[in-house]
């Protein structure tokens, strides 16, 4: 009798703190509660709040989402994943490619190697109507001019640690003597330029070309640095591939001021500015120049090839004017700092955006909500909601209960809930499968997380099948890697690694770890002890913590768990490298290119390599992809870098999740015909599973319409 009084009144409780949840909680609604404007605006929740709104600056999700409503980009995606222009109207790639004149090599059938003969064998090649040689003719068909640049003479300083005094840097001065030199114009970018013009000028005419003898230095440097040196500032061949964007007329930022191409090259400065310690740096290091060849026309030249190129650009656009040097000056005095360490890191523009995006900046509260307003400028037309709103609500509880109270109007649907709302018919169902991956991630700068050993030992400890089973509900895949798992670049025959914890304690004691009397594993005296940490108001990850905590202890290691507020978790142990082990997602894009996360070069503060990844023939790998125009070369990378970085296992990797999203079943696509007829449409997700893609033509209607394939 007593039990089934308590089994009665568990629930009542629960039920009393729920309605307590959502009345007493401060909502916005609460704050605008009868407001007859409800209908004309959006209310969105998220479980933690924006750490700044500036796309070359924020690093989280919740920065990211405000971010792509206040600011556009010169370039999106399509519903078919084409490029499709935003804040340009059109553009072209094409390619500016160098070479110097290797004037100790013999071109076959000509001997000499003087400039003017190289350029008239090269036109006269292009006549030839019967080149035999493979690639070569479409090579010659695709060089639109060739030009002479004649020889100059220019000098450089580089600083180095000085040989005897290493605490100390010294100034080496080069003078270069550089000779004659061939530009060459493309249609199109051409990575295999100069493989196949070796065939037409000789198989080793760019590649026994020795910049060293151009070159005097002072003091004098050693024969492998001048090498180095040499192929540096006079390599024997340059590929420069260009985009020429054409900007998109009369477009005004929030505060009226016209969009020109000067605020493209603004933002490619301030992303580059090291005071900046943008996360973006990495997607614009090929980028050599940003040219205004007027105020609607930019030029962009790449140092190298770079086959990710144009994807970069769709990054929010930045207004020059209130940011530029003399705007942060005028900031930093108003608030009587030194002006000379002031950044845009410190602006309040950080808190105040204005973008030239669909909605423009209202209203930021934190840790409660960020109002955005509709700009009825935009170049687009102005989307249908009159306003957005980005509530934080940390309980995902609260966010159920709020989205069935209409105080939000989607809910993302956690995984043991999705057999009762994914068919639910009061509402809009999407669902799809991530594009990312959640793992376990270890500091490996810190010891023992150094050691490949303990990392596998720690994988191997984890049942990830149960984590899917039991804390995913099904509702997650195992993945081994960094890539898409729908992409082909994903490596499939790598395997998961087994869950064997026996096998985990063998790896541990040869890396010298053993039980004490305890049960504790120690080495040398210490006890194997780290901290696992993640952020809070993720049920998910609170789960996966505990679950891993629990393995890791049955094995022996005392594992701490912290849970801390997303602001508090970014900024000051992920972007700070402050942590042993943390549990996070990627959110990835399709382009494979993986140099912000995992190439060596990454792993300074605020970059993305926070878990200190190096591996040279990774690094190689990273940079090949970048510059590989051929998509089965670039697969054959990729799946070459899935294996090295799974064989090391930095990350646990855990699984890539499936989602469910559910909606207001009011909220609908507003359309007008061509004779101006209004009428609406179902939302359909896009290619990625992209179910908003469409939202500025959503509007909220007072009752569900109900479409023909409803029945």
């Amino acid at each position: 009798m007593t039990v089934r009084r308590v089994l009665i009144l568990v629930p009542t409780l629960l039920l009393l703190i729920l309605l307590q949840s959502y009345f007493w909680v401060p909502t916005y609604e609460q704050q605008t509660r009868g407001n007859p404007n409800r209908l004309n605006e959006y209310i969105a929740g998220s479980i933690g709040d924006a750490g700044l709104l500036n796309p070359i600056l924020s690093a989280d999700s919740a920065s990211s989402d405000i971010e792509s409503m206040v600011f556009e980009g010169l370039i999106d995606r399509d519903e078919e994943l084409r490029f499709r222009g935003r804040l340009v109207t059109s553009w072209e790639i094409y390619e500016e490619a160098f070479f110097f004149i290797n004037e100790s090599a013999k071109i076959p059938g000509l001997g000499v190697s003087d400039p003017q003969t190289v350029v008239d064998f090269i036109k006269k090649a292009q006549k030839t109507e019967t080149i035999d040689i493979p690639n070569l003719q479409d090579t010659l068909a695709n060089i639109v001019s060739i030009q002479v640049l004649p020889p100059h003479e220019f000098s450089i300083t580089r600083k180095v640690q000085d040989p005897k005094d290493k605490s100390e840097n010294t100034t080496i001065e080069i003078n270069v003597a550089a000779p004659a030199e061939i530009k060459l114009t493309l249609k199109h970018v051409d990575q295999n330029l100069f493989e196949n013009l070796a065939q037409l000028l000789g198989k080793d005419y760019f590649n026994s070309f020795s910049g060293t003898k151009y070159l005097s230095f002072h003091p004098q440097v050693e024969t492998k640095k001048m090498d180095t040196y040499a192929r540096e500032i006079i390599p024997a061949t340059k590929h420069n591939p260009i985009l020429l964007f054409h900007l998109r007329p009369n477009v005004k930022f929030h505060d009226g001021h016209v969009f020109d191409a000067y605020d493209v090259k603004f933002t490619y400065e301030s992303i580059i500015n090291p005071k900046n310690l943008s996360p973006r740096i990495a997607d614009y290091e090929p980028v050599k120049d940003v040219e205004v060849l007027d105020p609607q026309t930019v030029k962009i030249v790449y140092k190298r090839l770079y086959s990710p190129a144009i994807g970069t650009w769709s990054i929010g656009i930045l207004p020059e004017h209130l940011l530029n040097s003399l705007a942060l000056k005028k900031e930093a005095h108003h608030h009587g700092v030194d002006a000379g360490t002031f950044t845009m890191r410190q602006s309040s523009f950080n808190r105040n955006p204005i973008g030239c995006g669909p909605f423009k900046f209202n209203q930021w509260k934190s840790d409660q909500y960020i109002a955005l307003d509709r700009f009825d400028d935009y170049w687009e037309g102005p989307p249908n909601y009159n306003r957005y709103v980005y509530r934080i609500i940390p309980d995902l509880l609260t966010q159920e209960m709020e989205f069935y109270a209409g105080t939000i109007d989607s809910y993302n649907v956690q995984p043991h809930q999705v057999g009762r709302l994914s068919t639910d018919p009061r509402f809009q169902n999407f669902s799809g499968t991530s594009f990312g991956y959640t793992y376990i991630g270890y500091n490996m700068r810190r010891e023992p997380f150094d050691d490949i050993r303990i990392r596998k030992a720690l994988s191997m400890a984890i049942d990830v099948d149960k984590i899917i089973d039991y804390v995913l509900y099904g509702q997650g895949e195992r993945i081994t890697g960094p890539f898409i798992k729908q992409t082909d670049y994903y490596n499939h025959n790598i395997q998961p690694i087994a869950y064997d914890p026996k096998g985990a304690l063998k790896l541990l004691a040869k890396a010298g770890w053993n039980r004490n009397r305890a049960g504790w594993l120690e080495k040398n005296g210490k006890k194997f002890q780290f901290t696992l940490i993640t952020n809070s108001g993720n049920d998910l990850r609170k789960a996966i913590l505990a679950v891993a905590q629990d393995a890791w202890k049955k094995i022996g290691i005392d594992v701490r768990t912290d849970l801390l507020e997303w602001s508090v978790f970014i900024q000051e142990r992920v972007d700070k490298a402050d942590f042993d082990a943390l549990i996070l997602g990627w959110q990835m894009g399709i382009e494979p290119d993986l140099f912000q996360i995992w190439h060596s070069s990454q792993t300074n503060p605020y970059q993305l390599n926070f878990v200190g990844f190096k591996n040279e023939e990774a690094d190689d790998l990273i940079v090949k992809i970048r510059q590989e125009y051929n998509h089965d070369k670039q697969v054959r990378y990729c799946h070459q870098l899935h294996e090295i970085i799974a064989g090391q296992q930095p990350y646990t990797f855990l699984y890539v999740g499936k989602w469910t999203s559910i909606l207001d079943k009011r909220i609908v696509i507003k359309e007008i015909d061509s004779n101006g007829h209004l009428y609406y449409q179902k939302i359909k997700p896009t290619l990625t599973g992209s179910y908003s893609f469409h939202f500025n033509k959503w509007i909220k209607l007072p009752e569900a319409p109900h479409f023909m394939d409803e029945g």
